[in-house]
């Protein structure tokens, strides 16, 4: 299983780098309009937490991410090759839940 590197959008929300087609602002007319399209059909996802919206990642397999980090530092993400491994890790289970302690 290869790993795959995650693009940080901001407050812990990340997506598969691999998958973006386009980072953009989102300051036009024909972008907000794009915006509305995909709200329309469910395939927005708003990772801003009500912060302002400074940019829009468009993915290959369709939904788009409204993201509060700018253009700029995405596209600085990106072009570092760093970011998080999606790697399987194992659970670490919590103390006193399911567990019998000896």
């Amino acid at each position: 299983m290869s790993s795959r590197i995650l693009l940080h959008i901001g407050f812990g929300n990340s997506i598969t780098r691999n998958q973006v087609l386009a980072v953009i602002q989102p300051g036009s007319a024909p972008i907000k309009r794009f915006i509305r399209e995909k709200r329309n059909e469910g395939k927005l996802i708003d990772a801003t937490m009500g912060k302002k919206m400074r940019a829009l990642v468009i993915t290959r397999s369709g939904p788009v991410f409204l993201s509060a980090i700018s253009v700029a530092s995405l596209t600085a993400r990106m072009q570092e090759g760093g970011g998080e491994e999606a790697t399987a890790r194992p659970l670490r289970p919590i103390a006193g839940e399911g567990i019998d302690d000896p």
